[in-house]
This record gives C-alpha cells, structure tokens and sequence, in this order.
C-alpha cells in the first residue's frame, strides 16, 4: 500500500495573537508575516518580535520581504525560521543570510520555471504565485495550474487565491508540496477568520485522502 501524501499548509498575514494561536491548534505547518510596510497586512519589527514569541516549536515562522534593505532583513532573523522574497531578488541576495529560504515567482506569460527552478537551486521551494504587475503578491487571483510542469526540480509552495472552494481541485491538480493563503482565510486584511481557518486545513486533508 502506497503512504499517503500530506500536503503542508501555510497561513500567511498574520496581524493578532489570538489568530496564529487558532493556526497553530489546527496544526498549520507555518505561519507568515509580512515585513512589506506596503501591504495592508504588514507588520513591524517589534510587531513581529511580539507575535513570533507565541509560536512553538515545529512550527515555522516564515518573514515575507519584497526587494527590502538587507540591514531590515538582519534584524528580524532572530524572530524567524525561514524568509520568503517576493520581489526581484537575485539568488545571491536571497542567500546571504543565515536562515533556510523560499523565492516566489509570480507566473507570468513569458516566465520559464525550468530555468527559474535552476536559476534559484539553493531555495528551500519555489512559492508560485498570480501575476499582476505592480503586485507582488496578495492579488487573490489565481492562475492557470497546467502551467506548472510536473518534473519541475524545486518543490512547490502553492499560492494564489486559494480558498475553500477551491482548494481542494488544487491539490488533486497540482499536487503541490504545499499550499499558502492568506486573504482566503481572512476575515478582512489581516484578521483571520477561524471558521474559514479549519474549514481550509479540512478541505486539504479531503484533497489528500483521495
């Protein structure tokens, strides 16, 4: 008999206390914060400082920055696990720090994930998301998934406008090594709403068992 797969899920924009303590109790794999004072669910250093501290063991916290001084990113290393670049970081950028990271691409027409994948080879995973231009991420828009080659040589973070509708079609499809969402389990920016919370972790656990 074949072992079933788990998917692993991530919850990003994490802004309260009281959310990532929800997260963590429905056995979510990691938790996001968004370091990118131009997103509506960004938070500060001390912000992060603050909410980190309530998240245990075995469960990865994950900094999102988007083309961010490096003197920023060094400063918040201590509150995290892993680092998330979501902008046009060069792979040397993204591996000058001391913690494991993930690069996210955000699929346009023209993007070679092939390429991408070897360009990249030092990441943890590939965090593929929707494009729009100017937006680096949060668009709650999907893309198409057959885009995705299945010999690709990264893992793959799945993201953009995951919901609980259509999460499940998602992983049946795409078999990713995990999926992240933020603005479909939210309630408005930044707060989360715990019924669509376990609602999500339920729908990936269905998708797997199939």
């Amino acid at each position: 008999m074949s072992e079933q797969r788990r998917t692993r899920i991530k919850f990003c924009g994490f802004t309260r206390p009281d959310d990532i303590d929800h997260a963590v109790a429905l056995g979510v794999d990691a938790l996001g914060f968004v370091m990118w004072p131009k997103s509506a669910r960004s938070v500060d250093i001390e912000q992060l400082a603050a909410l980190s501290a309530r998240v245990p063991a075995f469960v990865t916290r994950v900094g999102l920055f988007v083309d961010q001084p490096a003197e920023l990113i060094e400063r918040c290393l201590p509150y995290l696990d892993m680092l998330q670049f979501h902008g046009n970081e060069t792979p040397s950028a993204c591996q000058q720090y001391s913690l494991p990271w993930m690069k996210a691409l955000r699929m346009r027409d023209e993007i070679d994930l092939a390429h991408e994948a070897q360009r990249y080879h030092q990441a943890q995973a590939l965090l593929l998301d929707a494009y729009r231009p100017g937006t680096p991420g949060g668009t709650g828009e999907t893309f198409d998934w057959s885009r995705i080659p299945a010999d690709l040589t990264k893992p793959v973070i799945l993201a953009g406008g995951l919901t609980v509708d259509n999460i499940a079609e998602a992983v049946r499809q795409v078999g990713p090594y995990a999926v992240d969402v933020s603005g479909g389990i939210e309630a408005s920016h930044g707060y989360k709403d715990g019924g669509k919370m376990a609602s999500f972790v339920r729908h990936v656990a269905l998708a797997d068992a199939r």
